[in-house]
């Protein structure tokens, strides 16, 4: 492939619901412009950019690819996105290397759930964007129903630049608006010029008026003519487009069949009319050494300088990191400085990537998206820069993952094998993450949902040939004591020669601080007990706190009080009076009304109005507690309830099924509070068994 300039690049990603036709539409885009010379189909498991033996397995994309077309002297660097929200760091990570989107809606299903995200997901990022209606051929595919509802979604910004022309239920041509002409298909990327029939007039003309009211909005001097009654030139038209386009305010409609191809060209040509080259966006650093800001701009004069937005690990292909280059020119054997691990990278060769496939280029522009192979102290997140000119750029702010499982290895002896598999998935994916939990004795895998946990799971068996297993992780509760007690407890023994011998006396009571296992006070009087033995006393507090009489978990916000006692001058040691304060310990605990206390996790629940009755129904059947409910705008409410830990598991999925995968939720650990007394009666059951 040759080298492009700054301003003959295009960086767009493809966003939309899972299933809306992406994979395809790279597909037909790739077959139009003559990349490939045959077009794969998803169900075949034969495209370009869904080359991982998962995406193949399942039918869907699981990760984002890179699909670089040459169209009209331009580069389209195409960033192909996963639609299912479990993989939205993927989704995450393309949009921040990104300069603008197409949002795919299938003319089938409709606007869906995944297309208003990737509405906000634009925003947010400041993209500009057009909508691209697939499957047209198919007989019930609406393009005016979604021109409607994206209308109503989104008001006046919505411009269709294209409408379909059908006989006998067929899609055999489209109105170019823009041209006032009609074009009917005759063969891969070939149209011939029609008449515009009578059946189509009355959308063209609203469609027409719709996209004039648009263009005359940019100025004054064009909302004068327009009323005057004027005719805009075509040229007239495209400019305001592309103008409005870049700044958001006009977003055109256009529509396509993926199968039959049709389309293709028209959104490619599109693409490079109306979306902005890299250089039009800003793109800021810190210079580490100066620690000034680095107006970098994507401007190929500057010192070299890319940020890697995304690594990709494949156990046969090696390690690529796919970097957009911020400024300067990078090129084979450039020696680069990673002023986040202080460590110098020697490049080698660069590529651009064809979905799975490296391909070798001389040299990377600024604004160009590309991979560097073998990269050994680099990763997602990290700059790459020269030591003269060391810089930093911003970091992408990732989902987080609340979806937890506890995994265990079905092979003995495979523990460091899987560990090393998930650092490699860890790195290739950033919103994977393995927490090992000392205290319940268990490792946690952490993913955006229950699909994503599934599927690391059939990556480690298919990769790396390590298989585990996913299980419902343990919940750390915790013990206290809820009244007082006075005990008195001597430990005697006597075998020959010196004996054990200790005596102490004893009262437990609450301490009022949950954070804290055990305070602990000596009121001895009259030396009944040795000073030199308290420490003794205390150790054995220490050691019985770990593991509680009652269920055998920590014990927290005990005050223990040593009064009295009594010692021996030759038997007494150590060792037995912290035996006799373990045993006093158990004795006093389970007397003073001990109870289990259960960790308790503040949770914000944001979901469209229409389901804030169904998720607060459901939050109380979890046990939870609604604390408030929060406007968020768009109409959107956030909802802040306490709710027990054990009721987190499965929240994923419950609350995407409940509002159609448009709540979202996040949580972090409050405090602990009393559990129930069933609750309590079915851990103490479930730990006696386990023991």
């Amino acid at each position: 492939m040759k080298v492009y300039r700054t301003d003959e690049i295009r960086n767009v990603v493809l966003l939309g619901h899972g299933g809306c036709g992406k994979t395809s539409l790279v597909e037909a885009m790739a077959y139009v412009s003559g990349a490939t010379n045959r077009m794969g189909k998803v169900a075949d498991g034969n495209t370009i950019s869904d080359f991982d033996k998962e995406e193949q397995k399942r039918g869907f994309s699981i990760g984002t690819s890179l699909v670089p077309i040459e169209w009209e002297k331009a580069k389209i660097n195409v960033l192909d996105t996963p639609g299912y929200f479990d993989f939205v760091g993927e989704v995450e990570e393309a949009v921040s290397a990104a300069d603008a989107a197409v949002i795919v809606v299938s003319g089938k299903a409709g606007v869906e759930v995944g297309a208003e995200k990737a509405w906000e997901l634009c925003d947010k990022y400041k993209l500009p964007r057009l909508v691209y209606v697939t499957e047209m051929d198919q007989d019930d595919a609406s393009f005016r129903q979604i021109v409607e509802d994206l209308t109503e979604k989104y008001g006046k910004a919505i411009a269709p630049c294209y409408t379909p022309i059908r006989e006998d239920q067929k899609f055999v041509g489209y109105i170019n608006i823009v041209k006032q002409a009609g074009r009917r298909f005759k063969d891969i990327a070939v149209r011939e010029e029609c008449e515009i029939p009578d059946y189509c007039m009355e959308y063209f003309e609203k469609y027409r008026e719709k996209l004039l009211e648009a263009v005359a909005e940019t100025s004054e001097e064009y909302m004068d003519r327009y009323f005057e009654g004027d005719e805009f030139s075509v040229e007239e038209i495209r400019s305001a487009l592309r103008s409005e386009v870049m700044n958001g305010s006009i977003v055109p409609v256009l529509m396509g069949s993926n199968l039959y191809t049709h389309g293709a060209s028209n959104l490619m040509s599109d693409i490079v009319r109306l979306f902005p080259s890299p250089d039009w966006r800003e793109c800021a650093g810190i210079n580490r050494k100066t620690n000034e800001i680095y107006e970098a701009n994507y401007d190929f004069a500057r010192s070299k300088s890319a940020y890697v937005f995304k690594t990709m690990v494949d156990p046969f292909i090696g390690k690529y990191s796919f970097i957009k280059v911020c400024s300067g020119v990078l090129k084979t054997n450039d020696v680069l400085y990673n002023a986040d691990t202080e460590s110098e990278e020697k490049v080698g060769k660069l590529y651009t990537m064809i979905g799975g496939k490296p391909e070798e280029v001389t040299e990377l522009f600024a604004g160009d998206i590309g991979a560097i192979a073998k990269l050994q102290a680099t990763k997602t997140g990290d700059t790459l820069s020269t030591k003269n000119v060391p810089l930093s750029y911003a970091k992408t702010q990732y989902s987080k993952p609340y979806t937890y499982m506890k995994y265990t290895c079905k092979n003995k002896g495979d523990e460091d094998k899987v560990s090393q598999a998930l650092q490699r998935i860890m790195a290739e994916d950033v919103t994977v993450k393995m927490v090992n939990d000392s205290e319940n004795r268990q490792t946690l895998l952490y993913g955006m949902g229950d699909q994503h946990l599934e599927i690391i799971a059939s990556k480690l068996a298919a990769r790396y040939k390590c298989e585990i297993n996913l299980e419902t992780p343990k919940v750390a509760f915790r013990e206290t004591l809820k009244k007082n007690s006075d005990v008195d407890t001597k430990y005697k023994k006597q075998s020959g020669g010196h004996g054990q011998y200790g005596h102490v006396k004893m009262r437990f009571e609450p301490s009022g601080d949950l954070e804290t296992p055990y305070v602990f006070e000596e009121c001895v009087v009259g030396g009944a007990v040795p000073k030199n033995y308290f420490p003794a006393v205390e150790k054995g507090l220490q050691e019985s706190v770990v593991k509680g009489p009652v269920a055998g978990y920590p014990v927290v916000g005990v005050k223990a009080t040593l009064y009295d006692g009594s010692y021996h001058p030759v038997d007494s040691s150590e060792m037995a009076f912290k035996t006799a304060t373990i045993q006093a310990f158990k004795k006093g605990f389970m007397e003073a009304a001990p109870v289990l206390l259960e960790p308790i996790a503040t949770m914000k629940v944001t979901v469209p109005d229409d389901y804030t009755g169904d998720v607060m129904g459901d939050l109380n059947k979890r046990r939870g507690r609604v604390l408030g409910m929060n406007p968020v705008g768009s109409g959107y409410t956030e909802i802040v309830a306490d709710v027990p830990m054990t009721a987190t598991f499965g929240y994923c999925t419950v609350l995407r099924s409940m509002t159609g995968g448009r709540g979202v939720y996040e949580y972090e650990f409050a405090r602990y509070e009393q559990a129930p007394a069933d609750v309590q009666e079915a851990e103490i059951a479930k730990r006696a068994a386990e023991e």
